[in-house]
């Protein structure tokens, strides 16, 4: 308890308040959506939501004294068990016909969660352990291939959103070590020539771009035929990988770029949350005068469309207000972390704050069709018991491991 308490003397602080206060939003949001229809009881998700907080903050807490030391040990450990946690739904009956949840007496969880920052972690293990060459391209493509079986497994759940967050995690952090640019630009190479083989176009300049690149940087013979070549590989191959996605999931990717393509069906999540954001204007309708919202023409609207809600209802001068409130979190982070004179603890602080932004950018990004939709929740606000827990466990890991000199 002395140890705890002296942590949170020096740990900053600062960064429980912003996550209360986007916490605070969230809630206002959920209770607008509750008592405009009349669902203001105990099982109705704004309190389900305020009782998931007691929780949160238990494993805040937790990870917060936790010893630094321990989370190193184990964090292989912990893998491993969430590797075998995210195989448990499949043997499970589907919900919405994916098999993400794992539930057990009336309360569901989902492992995605957990994984994402245990994953952050045991990277972090990696990358300080190891005194790699990291200048070196081998030393930068085990751990990105190594993230490439939890991300198969989330595919196949389907969950592409979260999917895309696991394989992203590896290059800022590999960056974050000195990878050297090049060496990131080979390996997100074959994911950019995957998107932009829907285009002739687009291809053949990624393509010449791509060439440009191995020849100016004097790359090695082999190696820059193998990734040119590779390259055009994998753009040939798109049609074969776009048959492979799910109707629904080839539809998102449509109505991204064209909303009018589909208005009744696959573009009309879009369609209503840039209706609803727009229709807030400077101040907002107030709370519970969102038409959008309490018409129920907005779907999802306590989970990955909330921040269309706040818009409606709060107006330009809120949304401002908790972009901000995410810019200055984030951003401390990363500072709090280039800070760090311990590797260990400056990638997973720097992979925290990361994952964030991954987070905050995917989700406000689909609610107004800059990106496809896809079931990512917004960090403190977006409703959803196992994500509002490891948003606070995340919190208080990185807040531990800013305290200098523990151990």
């Amino acid at each position: 308890m002395i140890n705890l308490i002296g942590k949170l003397r020096e740990a900053p602080l600062r960064w429980l308040l912003v996550a209360i206060l986007l916490n605070g939003f969230g809630l206002l949001a959920l209770y607008s959506i509750t008592t405009h229809s009349g669902e203001l009881q105990l099982s109705s998700r704004f309190f389900k939501h305020l009782f998931w907080m007691i929780p949160s903050l238990f494993a805040f807490i937790f990870f917060l004294g936790i010893s630094k030391r321990v989370i190193h040990k184990y964090t292989y450990a912990a893998l491993s068990v969430m590797m075998v946690l995210l195989i448990v739904p499949f043997g499970m009956e589907s919900i919405a016909g994916t098999h993400r949840w794992i539930s057990l007496g009336g309360v569901s969880f989902q492992p995605v969660e957990v994984l994402k920052w245990v994953l952050i972690i045991s990277l972090a293990r990696y990358l300080s352990d190891h005194n790699l060459e990291i200048q070196r391209l081998r030393s930068v493509v085990i751990p990105t291939i190594a993230i490439l079986i939890p991300v198969a497994l989330v595919i196949n759940q389907p969950d592409l959103g979260s999917a895309v967050i696991l394989l992203m995690l590896s290059f800022p952090l590999l960056y974050w070590v000195g990878a050297r640019p090049l060496h990131l630009f080979l390996l997100l190479a074959p994911l950019v020539s995957i998107l932009t083989a829907f285009s002739l176009i687009t291809f053949t300049i990624w393509i010449a771009a791509v060439g440009v690149v191995l020849y100016f940087t004097k790359t090695d013979l082999r190696i820059g035929l193998a990734n040119f070549f590779g390259n055009v590989f994998l753009g040939l191959l798109t049609p074969v990988l776009w048959g492979k996605l799910l109707p629904y999931q080839q539809e998102r990717i449509l109505v991204m770029l064209d909303p009018t393509r589909d208005p009744h069906g696959a573009a009309y999540q879009v369609i209503q949350s840039q209706t609803a954001i727009g229709s807030g204007g400077f101040s907002g309708k107030g709370i519970g005068n969102g038409t959008q919202t309490h018409l129920k023409f907005l779907p999802e609207q306590e989970t990955d469309f909330i921040f269309s809600v706040i818009g409606e209802e709060l107006g330009f001068v809120v949304v401002c207000l908790i972009l901000a409130l995410f810019l200055y979190l984030i951003l401390d982070i990363v500072k709090v972390a280039f800070q760090s004179s311990e590797r260990f603890s400056s990638l997973i602080i720097f992979g925290v704050g990361i994952l964030f932004l991954f987070h905050v950018f995917v989700n406000i990004g689909m609610t107004i069709n800059l990106l496809p939709v896809k079931g990512l929740p917004l960090p403190f606000i977006s409703y959803g018991g196992s994500f509002l827990v490891s948003c606070y466990a995340m919190l208080g890991l990185a807040m531990n491991m800013s305290i200098e000199g523990e151990e």
